[in-house]
């Protein structure tokens, strides 16, 4: 998932990643590609994962994992990083998610009953990136499709997903309808189709990706 997300990214973008997935993607990306990762916590320019008991205490991202920065990278408080998203400054933002639906509401910061510490910039990133795409497995561990007609969790934002990168496939959202525009093989569209709960399209030039 995260090497499929990696492709979405180009040169001279502004590129927010999310915790979990998400935060392998630049692991993924050819030397030639160069951009700048952002964090809420402040940072512009973050690289790929530190080598194991090559880590800085003090650099971290937003998640709070370690993190290296590439030439040029800067700092900042989280006013500022904030301030970047909210004016549209950030290109691409990459989420987890808890559920998507068909129209692309996003519900990825809590399910009702469990603590969490909050929101973080989810509703930001949602609402003012350029480009909204989303990595999650397509089913949770009970097998129960995380692509829904409609979602079930609070919502963090209501149709902002362009893009949906699972375990099994690539969707893409356009004016509230869903694509199924990628499958990852050896999966088939009839099962895809089984663990989605939800109406979409199949690209007529649909892509097998065999990494």
């Amino acid at each position: 998932m995260a090497k499929r997300a990696a492709e979405e990214i180009h040169s001279g973008m502004v590129v927010n990643l999310g915790i979990g997935i998400p935060s392998l993607v630049p692991n993924h990306l050819p030397q030639e590609t160069r951009v700048m990762f952002h964090a809420e916590n402040g940072i512009v320019g973050m690289g790929e994962s530190p080598a194991i008991g090559l880590e800085d205490e003090n650099l971290c991202n937003a998640g709070g994992f370690p993190v290296t920065v590439v030439p040029g990278s800067s700092y900042c408080d989280s006013a500022v990083a904030f301030g970047m998203i909210r004016r549209g400054r950030v290109d691409l933002t990459i989420l987890g998610s808890l559920q998507v639906s068909q129209k692309g509401d996003l519900a990825n910061w809590i399910v009702p009953g469990k603590k969490v510490p909050g929101m973080g910039g989810a509703m930001e990133l949602a609402q003012k990136a350029r480009k909204v795409a989303v990595l999650m497995n397509h089913t949770d561990k009970n097998g129960v499709p995380k692509i829904v007609k409609t979602c079930s969790l609070p919502l963090t934002a209501a149709n902002c997903v362009d893009m949906v990168i699972t375990d099994l496939a690539v969707f893409k959202i356009n004016e509230g309808s869903m694509i199924l525009s990628e499958l990852f093989a050896p999966y088939t569209v009839a099962e895809i189709t089984a663990k989605t709960a939800c109406d979409f399209s199949i690209a007529e030039d649909l892509r097998v990706i065999e990494y």
